[in-house]
Order: C-alpha cells, then structure tokens, then sequence
C-alpha cells in the first residue's frame, strides 16, 4: 500500500480516536508558515551547551544486540516513505534504529518503539533509559554513525551532507524537523509510528496527548494577555510562525514576537526598546539560560515592563518548550497557569 494512503488511514484513526477521548476539545493547529532552524533538534537554544553523559558504550559499541525483530508491534509492511527528496521502502519494522533527534527519541519511546533505538545522540537525555552516545546531529559523523549498522537513522537536519551519504550507503533516514503547529507535530508523530511498526501504540499515544492538551488549554484564562518568549539574552523569541509561538496561539495569547517577524522565520530577534513599548504581561524565559527572573526584572527601564512590576515571569524547562513531543502538556499546562496567576494579579 503506497505510503500516502498508509498514512492518511492513520491519521484518521488517530482523529477517530481522538474524538472519542477528548470529545470537542481536541486541539488544532494554532501557527502557520515555516519553522526557522532555530530551535531544538536545530539550534543550541532547545538543548543543554554540554553533552550527556553517554550510556551503553562508546560511539562505535552497538547497543540492544539482544533485540529481536519478532519483538516488533506488528504493522502494514512494506511501507514506503519519503523523505529530503528520496523513497525509501521498509519490507520489515526496522530494528536498529539510529535518532539524531532528541524529539525523535522522546517520540519512539513513546509510542513503543524504544527497543528498537540501538543509539541517540548526545541531546537525547529523555527518557532516562534512551541510549544515550556521543553522537551529534548538529556535525553528525557518518562513520560513527554507521558504527551501529543502522537500518534507520532518523535526524532534524541535513548537515554534513549526512543524507546523501546516508542514501549512498542505502541507509534509510527519515527528516523529523520541528513542526511548525501543533497538528503537524501529531503528523509527524504518526509518521514515526508507521514506519516503525507502532500504528496502535502512537494511536493511543496521540489520543492521550490531546486529552492532555486540552485539560491543560482549559485552564488558560479567556482574556487575551500580551506574552514574550525569550530565548536568550539577545532578545530572539519565538513567534507563531513556529512551534513554540503556535502554543501560545492555542493559548489564546498575544505574542509580542508576531508583528516584528516581517520574514516568517518563527524567531525573530527583537530589539529592548521594541520589548519595552510592546509592554508585555509575561514574560516566559527558560532554564537553560544562565540569567533568573530577577536579573530580566533588574535590567535597565524594565521596572516600567507590566509583567515585572507584578512579578509575572516564569521559567520552563528548555527541553520541554523547545520538544515536540509527549511532554507538550507539561509546557503548556506550565504557560497557562503562569497566564492565569498573571490575570488574577
């Protein structure tokens, strides 16, 4: 069966089941346009500066020898799939799998294909039992990569050329970037599942996400509130153009970042004085940067700012905003209280 099909029968299960879990408050797309390499699995803004610790052996020692393919979720094989411009068939669920992704690695995890993960990348610190290497998506080396004699290698970008030394070597590799909205993130989700002989499992992972999603939406107040994102102290933030800011679109929020994003890149870097006359009323900021609250309270007029004067700044956890993934509802259930104690203050 041709992989758009596949696919599409997906995701419309995905949907049937969603209905009857979340009733109408499924979640939909909240952002448009293209995500920027700028966050996650393509920048230093979502990932922590050092490297994890590696777990399982050096880069060149194969990890879940002991994994059997008859321990693959049955699926719809062969399944074809393209991806960064080539078809790629699968007779059989892959079993050693690569992921240079660390939302990728959540993801598989997730929908009951973390036996299969043989190495991540040295990003992919969630879950804990994720075997973790010194391999690196951002300057990926083939050799090493190819070390765990994948039949699937799964990353967030092209760099080093990797796909077509990937694809000279006839090793499968699957692009996972980072969606642009919430709904293409569920797409990719199901994708994941497909090819890895998972369909059921990222069914009933998908569904729980939403009810997830939509608990956590409902606890948002219903006025509309001014919100900055900030990613680092050079003021870029993330507009609803990308992932991050489509969150805060399904929260009902208004992103300060939007009106500055002229070019669509999902993360523009604004200027104090623009933060300073958009006046907003939270302010998000995470923990991987190397400031508080109170130093972003401290700096030069922003006493003047409404969220420091009544305290509204929160930190969430990098990994978590900046992953799309299972842990969503854990950011937004995050942003959403913060949104209603700045509401009531």
């Amino acid at each position: 069966m041709p992989r758009h099909r596949l696919l599409a029968l997906l995701l419309a299960a995905f949907t049937l089941l969603a209905t009857g879990c979340a009733g109408d408050d499924d979640v939909d797309a909240g952002g448009n346009g293209e995500s920027a390499d700028a966050v996650d699995d393509t920048t230093d803004f979502g990932e922590d500066a050092a490297a994890a610790p590696t777990a399982g052996g050096d880069a060149g020692e194969p990890a879940n020898d002991d994994y059997e393919q008859d321990d693959v979720a049955s699926g719809d094989f062969p399944v074809t799939f393209e991806s960064a411009g080539q078809a790629w068939t699968l007779d059989a669920a892959p079993k050693r799998i690569v992921s240079l992704s660390p939302t990728a690695t959540e993801i598989l995890f997730a929908v009951g294909a973390g036996d299969q993960v043989v190495a991540a990348d040295s990003f992919s610190n969630y879950p804990p039992e994720a075997p973790t290497t010194d391999l690196s998506g951002f300057d990926p080396n083939i050799e090493a990569i190819t070390s765990y004699d994948p039949d699937l290698v799964i990353i967030a970008s092209d760099a080093n050329d990797l796909v077509a030394g990937l694809t000279e070597l006839e090793i499968p590799v699957l692009m996972s970037a980072a969606p642009a909205d919430i709904e293409s993130g569920y797409e990719d989700m199901a994708e994941i599942g497909l090819i890895t002989g998972h369909v059921d499992e990222t069914a009933d992972a998908t569904a729980t996400m939403r009810s997830e999603l939509a608990t956590a939406l409902d606890t948002a107040p219903e006025t509309s509130m001014r919100i900055y994102h900030e990613l680092d102290d050079n003021f870029f933030s993330a507009s609803s153009y990308g992932f991050i800011g489509a969150v805060y679109a399904e929260l009902g929020a208004e992103n300060i970042a939007d009106e500055a994003d002229n070019d669509g890149t999902g993360f523009p870097q604004l200027t104090e004085e623009y933060i300073l006359e958009s006046d907003p009323e939270l302010i998000v900021i995470t923990d991987q940067v190397s400031y508080t609250p109170d130093d972003v309270a401290a700096r030069p007029g922003w006493d003047q700012i409404s969220a420091v004067r009544s305290g509204n700044i929160v930190v969430v956890e990098a990994d978590i905003a900046s992953r799309w993934g299972p842990r969503l509802p854990q950011f937004v259930s995050a942003v959403a209280q913060a949104m209603s104690a700045s509401a009531g203050s």
